[in-house]
């Protein structure tokens, strides 16, 4: 047999094994946690009334499945958090693995709060008569949990970063409908989550667009880039500092930690004062040692990227725990007789363990692939660019909050990604256009001329490239003058009477067409953003017909709690 037909044969061999082995170590993980519930029911609840063999084994079977839901948020979600330092190479895909895996799961087990609304965001009526019903209710939940398992394992195959919530909200609504109707679901609700497939992506890619451009014109568009660096790197700093803070308590302590509003501000802005005392004798001290380059100024932003990856983790780790160990507390709490049906789940240390550690346990298996994707799969990220995404996570959530908007976090994440690499596209398509006008003012000067002219506007500041524009635009004026007389002005100012069929030595249109073309394909991969948002705009549809399945299927097998 051939050499290299063997070597094909090993590398798929090593593959399959690799493939395996997660497997292995996601099975193992989903029966320790079944194991886990069973032990607990009968540990824990040694006062309450046995719930008999078919409880417990559905128990072991929720948790499974709420085990594996934990996982897939790990696996997809998690990326939005720490793709953009991996693919800014602030973070390394481990050193981002590890920080995100511990973050997630300290964030889920020790501020993930102890109560658990079961009906997300009241999308189904809170008097519809599945409320008083316990088996309808648990198959619901059931259905739920295993509906948003699988549409997240899919979306992560295909590479598409998605809502997890919206994973839920589907499958309650599918469950729900085939339970008791269209008529017990509140379609204002809906209304409302299918607002923010618009809302988030564009607030998000609209704030992390600005800052983009705030740092372009405050530093990286000026000739000394580093002394600029010096004055506004610090701001930026405490700017992202106090939105973290604030972030932090409204959203990642929120459960555990009381503040009002005032006092949550107010804190948060001394906290980004004290980090500006700090960081600008730091950035001053730095900045006599570095070149004055764009990739030297984005040194800055690494160890901010890294606090930001960290720290976005751990709130989510508090806040999106709650889609796997929701429904699983709902349905815990009323086997083992606790809780009455529809109502608010306390939520047993042993289910947040199996959330926080599956989250963490999904991320270091499946993250990769959706790191990767978020991170550098849909545009090109420098630490500038990731600064400028991390700030967008922050600031929009806070900016939503106080407007009463309905956003998704995945959405926000990813559209400021869209919103960084359409701003890049869009002003290299601008340049490029004036390149291209540039190459017609100039269309009589020799080639030497010309490419001198261009590469000194490449390299020249914001202002110098004015002044270099508006001199073009006089000119110009004065040509088109002239040349509605007939007469040509050369580049040493001489004139000579032309033939208006002069063919110019530039671009045909239709090659022109084809650079602006490779432009947008360069910046914004088209096959992403159109993958991603596909993904988005079925999400809720197609978890809701999953899940509207599963739950005949569990109500066909008519087995009673």
């Amino acid at each position: 047999m051939d050499i290299k037909k063997l070597d094909k044969i090993e590398k798929a061999t090593h593959f399959n094994r690799a493939d395996f082995i997660k497997l292995g170590f996601a099975i193992l993980f989903v029966l320790i946690a079944a194991g886990v519930a069973l032990y607990s029911s009968s540990f824990f609840n040694v006062n309450v009334k046995d719930p008999g063999l078919s409880s417990l084994s559905v128990l072991a079977v929720a948790t499974m499945v709420g085990g594996y839901m934990a996982m897939n948020i790990g696996a997809n979600d998690v990326a939005n958090n720490v793709g953009p330092a991996v693919g800014s190479k602030a973070l390394t895909m481990g050193g981002a693995i590890l920080i995100a895996a511990i973050c997630e799961a300290s964030g889920a087990i020790l501020a993930g709060g102890d109560v658990v609304d079961t009906i997300r965001s009241g999308i189904i009526s809170a008097d519809s008569a599945i409320f008083r019903d316990k088996t309808i209710f648990i198959n619901l939940m059931l259905a739920t949990l295993i509906a948003g398992a699988l549409w997240l394992h899919i979306a992560t195959a295909v590479g598409a970063p998605v809502s997890t919530t919206h994973s839920i909200v589907g499958g309650i609504l599918g469950a729900g409908i085939m339970a008791g109707g269209f008529g017990i679901v509140n379609w204002g609700t809906m209304g409302e989550i299918a607002s923010s497939w618009i809302i988030s992506p564009l607030l998000g890619g609209c704030i992390a667009a600005l800052f983009l451009l705030l740092i372009k014109r405050t530093i990286t568009y000026k000739e000394d880039k580093l002394k600029a660096a010096q004055n506004v790197v610090p701001i930026l700093l405490f700017l992202m500092s106090a939105a973290f803070a604030l972030y932090m308590i409204l959203k990642g302590f929120s459960k555990v930690l009381k503040l009002s509003l005032p006092v949550s501000i107010g804190l948060s802005v001394a906290i980004g004062v004290m980090v500006f005392i700090i960081c600008r004798p730091l950035i001053i001290k730095a900045s006599a040692t570095m070149q004055n380059t764009k990739e030297e100024v984005g040194k800055f932003f690494t160890i901010p990227l890294v606090f930001a990856a960290a720290l976005l983790s751990f709130a989510h780790g508090t806040n999106d725990v709650a889609n796997a160990i929701g429904p699983l507390a709902a349905i815990n709490d009323l086997l083992i007789g606790v809780q009455s049906v529809g109502g608010k789940s306390s939520v047993p240390l042993w289910i947040m363990i199996i959330g926080g550690l599956g989250i963490a346990l999904g991320l270091a298996l499946y993250g990769p692939k959706l790191i990767k994707t978020v991170g550098s799969e849909i545009t090109d990220l420098d630490q500038i660019r990731a600064f400028c995404v991390a700030m967008s996570a922050a600031i929009t959530v806070l900016v939503a909050s106080a407007l009463g908007l309905p956003v998704s976090s995945t959405h926000i994440a990813v559209g400021a990604v869209f919103g960084v690499g359409f701003l890049r596209e869009g002003i290299k398509k601008h340049y490029y256009e004036i390149e291209q006008s540039i190459i017609e003012s100039h269309k009589n000067s020799d080639k030497q001329t010309l490419n001198t002219f261009l590469e000194t506007f490449r390299k020249a500041p914001l202002n110098k490239k004015q002044l270099m524009l508006k001199a073009i635009k006089q000119r110009r004026q004065a040509q088109e003058s002239l040349a509605a007389a007939g007469i040509l002005v050369g580049s040493d100012g001489s004139m000579q009477i032309v033939d208006s069929d002069v063919e110019l030595p530039f671009l045909s249109k239709q090659e022109q067409k084809k650079l602006k073309k490779a432009y947008k394909e360069e910046l914004v991969k088209r096959s992403a953003f159109n993958r991603i948002i596909a993904a988005w705009l079925i999400t809720v549809p197609t978890a809701a017909i999953i899940s509207g399945l599963v739950f005949l299927l569990l109500e066909w097998l008519n087995i009673v709690y």
